[in-house]
């Protein structure tokens, strides 16, 4: 079996969600540097990259409530718009990615994905792994989906990926996800509004009781919920999968990816584990 890390780029990270429709370039082409460095170095690393949508698929959905349920012709209308806005950003990533000589084949979510009251129950794993066995970056992102109960809905990359997990580990070992966002992992608090917040290095399920209370949501639109959330997905993951852990870092701090690709006894920002036993 070959090994497999799941890299998301946070929508916080690559656009300004305080402002619609802002990407960030420049950090953009910087994380893109940073990923063909961590595969020069490590040859055999398999790479799947999905993105969050940030300040263009997110707003769109908040004006429509795509993620609650689609039913009206005006909530058509905002589900294609909405997955449109996505479909744009991913233009914006695939150029960068591409520009540092990374074969990723950005592959529409949306064209597979069906949901059944907001769960994924089928996506886009069979391409996926084509395209691992081909040598290339499969690059998925949040995308609209068909939803047997809802109409329509939205699922985030940390809901693709976890389906993506559950269907390609029989054939590939998946052996880190690593979420890459505005803030460098998980604090006491939001940084970005308590100065004195301190970093938490590692989460366990034994020990999420006592840190809820600190968790908040994201900064800007989001409506795949905030960092609590994401957490919990991390975690379930980790305790269905042993030995699989979950790297939260920030990607604004020059290094943190490309370490976080790499492994080792440091690990940027907060890593999440099964609990032992």
């Amino acid at each position: 079996m070959a090994d497999l890390i799941f890299l998301k780029l946070g929508g916080s990270l690559i656009t300004d969600k305080r402002r619609a429709e802002t990407p960030r370039r420049d950090v953009l082409d910087r994380l893109a540097l940073e990923i063909a460095v961590a595969r020069h170095q490590n040859p055999s690393l398999q790479l799947v990259i999905g993105h969050g949508s940030g300040s263009f698929g997110h707003v769109t959905a908040r004006k429509y409530g795509t993620r609650d349920g689609v039913h009206t012709p005006e909530d058509w209308l905002g589900f294609a718009a909405t997955a449109d806005a996505a479909a744009r950003l991913n233009r914006i990533v695939t150029a960068s990615l591409l520009a540092a000589n990374l074969p990723v084949w950005s592959i529409q979510p949306g064209a597979t994905l069906r949901c059944e009251d907001g769960r994924v129950v089928a996506g886009p794993d069979e391409t996926v792994a084509l395209a691992l066995t081909r040598g290339l970056i499969p690059l998925v992102h949040g995308d609209v989906a068909m939803d047997s109960v809802r109409g329509g809905t939205i699922a985030s990359t940390e809901e693709i990926f976890d389906w993506l997990a559950r269907k390609l580990e029989s054939s590939l070992s998946l052996r880190r996800i690593v979420l890459a966002g505005e803030v460098d992992g998980v604090f006491t608090g939001d940084p970005l509004r308590f100065p004195n917040a301190q970093p938490i290095r590692e989460i366990t399920q034994a020990s999420l009781a006592s840190l809820t209370a600190g968790l908040g949501g994201s900064h800007g639109t989001d409506v795949t919920g905030g960092m609590a959330a994401k957490i919990d997905q991390a975690l379930a993951m980790a305790q269905r999968q042993p030995g699989l852990d979950v790297i939260i870092c920030g990607g604004l701090r020059p290094g943190n990816v490309a370490q976080a690709l790499l492994g080792g006894e440091k690990w940027p920002g907060t890593r999440i584990v099964a609990d032992e036993g």
